[in-house]
């Protein structure tokens, strides 16, 4: 066993921490969390009985089943976002309509606390994108400028006192001719 290897030694809390934080990046997690929060109080509160002394207010409406409905469809969304998140989009899109549509079914979207967190989740899931791995250098285009040893050009930082934009043009390559030879001197025959 060398010094070098503390994959042995580490404590099983600390593992669990890394894999959990691995798999927590890879996903839209907390849009995730906030959708399935809102569908909580969405899906509670039209059943909840509040006690105040001996005087019980019930909160039930009308539309009871359907704000139910709508929670447990907010819940599920959260669990796709994390476990499918290839269709982050879609489950985003529908978190924040069936956000919109608890206004006027479930108690003003639970009272706008579970409108506000499903609004939000839908937003975040629809606005998460999968990031890149970054492992060293070697990960730079081939095509951009600079990307050769110690070249500056356009869209590149050199080390010169005037100012250089950072973003990176791709650059153009020439075209290549075609050097067939063209049927009936260049013209085209339908049929």
């Amino acid at each position: 066993m060398s010094p070098e290897s503390t994959g042995q030694n580490e404590h099983y809390l600390r593992v669990f921490w890394r894999r959990f934080r691995t798999w927590r990046g890879n996903r839209p997690f907390w849009a995730g969390l906030f959708t399935m929060v809102g569908g909580l109080p969405i899906a509670y509160f039209p059943y909840a009985n509040m006690h105040l002394g001996n005087v019980t207010l019930a909160m039930s409406t009308t539309a009871g089943a359907g704000s139910l409905i709508i929670g447990i469809l907010l819940v599920t969304l959260g669990l796709t976002m994390w476990f499918h998140h290839i269709v982050r989009v879609f489950a985003g899109v529908a978190a924040i309509l069936l956000a919109l549509i608890s206004i006027p079914v479930a108690n003003i979207g639970g009272f706008l606390v579970g409108f506000l967190f499903a609004l939000l989740g839908g937003a975040l899931s629809v606005s998460w994108a999968p990031g890149e791995p970054t492992s060293g250098p070697e990960l730079v285009p081939a095509g951009v400028a600079g990307a050769k040893s110690g070249e500056t050009g356009p869209g590149t930082q050199g080390s010169g006192p005037e100012f250089h934009s950072t973003a990176a043009v791709p650059q153009q390559q020439p075209e290549q001719y075609d050097t067939t030879v063209e049927v009936d001197g260049g013209r085209h025959r339908a049929g």
